[in-house]
């Protein structure tokens, strides 16, 4: 499996674990819905700086997104 899908999978659970639908996160990181989708879905590799703003939005490290 391709890092970026297993980033995906890890954000997709770890943002339902939290309750958040994927609008949630992106008002709260203050990007495009479609962006968190195309993360999810392994159609984009976020940046480091964007990781960490994900981490941090979902109150885990960065690392955890990347298990």
């Amino acid at each position: 499996m391709s890092s970026g899908k297993k980033l995906g999978e890890n954000l997709r659970k770890l943002r339902l674990k939290k309750n958040m639908s994927q609008g949630d996160l992106a008002t709260a990181l203050n990007v495009d819905r479609a962006y968190i989708s195309n993360i999810e879905n392994g159609r984009m590799n976020p940046t480091l700086s964007t990781l960490e703003k994900i981490a941090n939005a979902l109150g885990i490290s960065s690392s955890e997104l990347l298990k």
